[in-house]
């Protein structure tokens, strides 16, 4: 969706992030955490900073636009400088951002040329206005294009009113929106906002917040940007600049201040610039007392992709639950959503699994000792599965996130079944019919109910597989086949109870006015294809050890020889029917994980 639409369609005061592109691996991976949890704070969108890693590294804007875009769901402008830009690399950049669904630009001059740079022959553009009047003449209305303004002035542009002059001529070459820069001096922002209005500029204007975060960042960004500080600032600050926290703290309060006296002139969305930092923006955001009421829901129980080909998905096989990174990256070239109607996993196929790529991310080999240490016996491993459970870990190899909270209401059964050795990796529990609105459970459209089959997905050794079978075959032969599984090994030796290839929902909901809704389900070809990948995860932890290592022997070992078995429990009505079948089951003698 367009920025301009969304600031029409807002119902109260909101705001939006911009990010900057790290220049290392480890920094994106972290980026895109600090992304993802910040997703949960409701920004109406974010953005994307053109070209940080230099000439070399600006296919990473575009690469992270359309990583926000389809894995996470936020709805992205991406920034696109134009000096020293031949116009088919700036047609590269605004091809992939169209393809990718994103529907934003800030349009920016960026560094001022230098005439050395130019060579003839060479389709550069001087001004951000050449580069709005391309985007418009070559994509028509697609984006919404947006501009920078400077409240303050511009250091390169002494007379105002021509400096006011070039922003309208952006705006009427085409430009639907402006950011302005960072600025502490709110009484100077609203008198330029009004002589913008005066001199005809009648799109949003939105303010670049810059939270502080420490004294001396701070200071140098505002020398850097050469914006006024009111005293005030500095009184409170300079006496506590030793203290990071206590800078952080009073910072929060100044521009939040800054931000209640900007919504109070009646301009109602707030741009932080967050310089990839979460704290800052957070504690701002709380003083304001605007971000999500609790009660807010999501359209499906997965976050929606907002990539151009797959904006009507809705059917997610369980598998990828809490691995959404390699699921979208492997259905990326899907032609539609769904694929048939269950997103049939056969037609294309799912892509490989690419274990360089971002999304099939593990950490490195010191971060995997350090967050999971080097376990050397099957307690061990056990005690890493209790410990993220607890909320204890914030990962595992099979899972990219911490625990969600819907698993609270079995927490203490998942503990009992990872201290006897059995290694859930995958979960949700049974529920008979919660309100949509539930802030936990609940999700889809108002004045709905929702449901969920009890599954549980776990690893296994082959003998406790034996033993769960034969207790599901048990139960099934009383209870009318209540209990479905597919189990295989890393060879691919598949064996399931079920009569068909066919999907089973185990997720739907009730709507005034809708069919059923079933937008989660258990698949036998997804199973297989989640398969490679679930073993691969075990062989890349493994490879985080050194050779001679008995945590790597171990994991290979589990990788090698261990089934993943899947279950569904068909009877939502009992939601602890799912853990009776593993009644006396263990792959530990008792008592060796510590509770």
């Amino acid at each position: 969706m367009k920025i301009t639409q969304k600031l029409e369609t807002a119902s109260k005061p909101s705001y939006s992030f911009e990010y900057f592109v790290p220049k290392t691996t480890q920094g994106l991976h972290n980026l895109y955490d600090r992304m993802d949890r910040m997703y949960l704070l409701g920004p109406q969108f974010i953005d994307i900073t053109w070209n940080a890693g230099g000439s070399d590294g600006s296919h990473l804007t575009p690469e992270m636009v359309a990583t926000a875009q389809s894995i996470y769901g936020l709805e992205t402008c991406m920034h696109l400088t134009c000096t020293r830009m031949p116009a088919e690399k700036v047609d590269e950049a605004l091809d992939a951002a169209y393809e990718s669904g994103c529907n934003n630009i800030l349009a920016l001059r960026g560094d001022k040329p230098d005439e050395n740079d130019m060579q003839d022959g060479e389709d550069h553009f001087t001004y951000a206005v050449d580069l709005v009047r391309h985007i418009r003449s070559r994509f028509g209305d697609h984006f919404d294009i947006g501009v920078a303004g400077y409240p303050e002035g511009h250091d390169e542009q002494d007379d105002s009113s021509l400096l006011m002059q070039h922003l309208k001529d952006k705006v009427d070459a085409g430009a639907s929106f402006i950011i302005t820069q960072m600025f502490y001096d709110v009484d100077r922002f609203l008198t330029w906002v009004q002589e913008c209005r005066d001199a005809g500029i009648t799109v949003p204007i939105i303010p670049g917040i810059m939270p502080i975060s420490t004294y001396a960042a701070f200071i140098r960004r505002a020398s850097w940007c050469k914006v006024v500080v009111p005293d005030y600032f500095m009184q409170a600050i300079e006496p506590h600049k030793d203290d990071d926290a206590k800078v952080r703290d009073i910072g929060a309060d100044l521009v939040a201040d800054m931000c209640r006296k900007i919504l109070a002139a009646g301009i109602t969305h707030l741009h932080f610039y967050t310089m990839n930092l979460e704290k800052a923006t957070c504690m701002i955001l709380d003083r304001l007392g605007v971000t999500p009421e609790v009660d807010a829901v999501n359209p499906l129980p997965w976050r929606q992709s907002l990539a151009r080909n797959r904006r009507s998905e809705n059917v997610r096989p369980i598998f990828w639950k809490n691995r959404k990174l390699s699921y979208i990256a492997r259905t990326q070239d899907w032609d539609e959503f769904p694929n048939g109607r269950w997103g049939d996993s056969r037609s294309p196929a799912y892509g490989d699994l690419d274990i360089n790529g971002v999304a099939f991310r593990l950490v490195t080999s010191q971060k995997a000792a350090q967050q999971w240490g080097e376990p050397k016996t099957i307690g061990d491993i056990s005690a890493l599965f209790v410990k993220y459970v607890k909320g204890e870990l914030s990962s595992l190899p099979w899972s990219d996130s911490p625990i969600s909270p819907e698993v609270n209401c079995i927490q203490e059964q998942l503990i009992e079944l990872d201290q006897r050795g059995l290694l859930t990796i995958n979960c949700q529990p049974a529920i008979n019919g919660v309100p949509s609105s539930d802030p936990v459970h609940g999700w889809g459209p108002k004045n709905g109910y929702v449901y969920q089959k009890a599954y549980l997905e776990l690893l296994l050794p082959p003998d406790v597989v034996d033993q769960l079978i034969a207790r599901v075959n048990q139960v099934n032969s009383k209870q009318n086949d209540v209990v479905t599984y597919y189990c295989v090994n890393n060879n691919g030796d598949l064996r399931t109870n079920s009569v068909d290839d066919g999907p089973t929902a185990v997720t739907w909901g009730i709507f005034p006015g809708k069919e059923v809704v079933q937008p989660t389900i258990v698949e036998m070809t997804s199973f297989m294809a989640w398969k490679d990948e679930a073993y691969r995860l075990a062989g890349e932890w493994a490879k985080c050890y050194p050779t001679s290592s008995p945590a790597r022997a171990l994991i290979e070992t589990i990788a090698e020889s261990w089934c993943l078995i899947n279950i569904v429990h068909n009877n939502y009505f009992d939601a602890m029917a799912i853990f009776d079948l593993f009644d006396g089951i263990s792959a530990l003698p008792t008592g060796t994980v510590d509770a």
